[in-house]
């Protein structure tokens, strides 16, 4: 598919009230499909809506949702597939937290866990029964190149994620023929809430090697129109998921920790 292809097309979009998913957004609008927007802050899903509309004449929906609940997720599912036929998925929802694994709430581990793992999965299963019986989906996981190697201070985050890009490839492997198709999306970091939220101070990493969401969102829309299995955005970002899998994984979680470190 190529620019436009989406024109008619209805996508769902988690975590779309800021950073890659509110670009990621945009950048289904602009390809044509009408877009249904998940989130817990309803005011900022709004403002995004109204944007959309304005600027790329598609129809869209708000749906505020906490997606760490089973039931909410069980109630989203069905009340967008009551709405119409959902084509692509883009599970983007998700939040690490930054520190000593020992130091962390676990009832705070245990949010990021149901919404960076149980609802993508969840998720998945939900909307790609529905797409395999129609023949024609498009799936998108949003991992990180923190699941390329263990990452001390993200140890919970890294290794979700990890889950993620492994879960992601295999069942786009799984789906050959059906017409359904998942792409998992590996960003770096990236300009948005993540760290704030995380509980992280820049450092001169973070702060220099930065993409834009919107480049990041071109990149990975771009692999999913395509049909490509994985995607990671940036040279740098590619080099780096490359060169991580070839070190010793010694060294591996060493370097992830210097990286890391405030």
């Amino acid at each position: 598919m190529s620019k436009g292809h989406l024109a008619g097309r209805r996508a769902v979009v988690t975590g779309a009230s800021s950073g890659i998913g509110a670009a990621l957004a945009r950048r289904l609008a602009a390809e044509g499909a009408d877009v249904v927007l998940v989130a817990r802050r309803e005011e900022r899903l709004r403002a995004l809506a109204e944007e959309l509309v304005r600027q790329h004449r598609v129809a869209v929906e708000v749906k505020a949702c906490d997606l760490a609940r089973p039931d909410a997720r069980e109630a989203l599912f069905a009340e967008v597939n009551a709405g119409g036929a959902v084509d692509v998925l883009v599970n983007n929802a998700g939040f690490g937290v930054h520190g000593a694994f020992l130091s962390i709430p676990w009832e705070r581990e245990r949010e990021l866990l149901e919404v960076d793992v149980a609802a993508l999965v969840h998720l998945t299963k939900l909307f790609g029964q529905a797409m395999t019986r129609r023949g024609f989906g498009r799936i998108l996981q949003v991992s990180s190149i923190g699941a390329f190697q263990p990452t001390p201070t993200y140890a919970v985050y890294g290794a979700a994620k990890a889950f993620v890009q492994n879960f992601g490839e295999a069942i786009d492997h799984e789906m050959k023929g059906s017409g359904v198709r998942c792409t998992v999306l590996a960003p770096g970091v990236t300009t948005t809430e993540f760290h704030q939220v995380a509980g992280q101070k820049p450092n001169f990493f973070l702060t220099n090697t930065a993409m834009a969401a919107e480049a990041v969102a071109d990149i990975a829309v771009r692999g999913l129109l395509s049909g490509r299995r994985s995607v990671v955005p940036g040279i740098m970002n590619t080099l780096t998921s490359w060169f991580v899998r070839l070190l010793p994984r010694r060294q591996a979680v060493s370097m992830a920790a210097r990286l890391m470190a405030e």
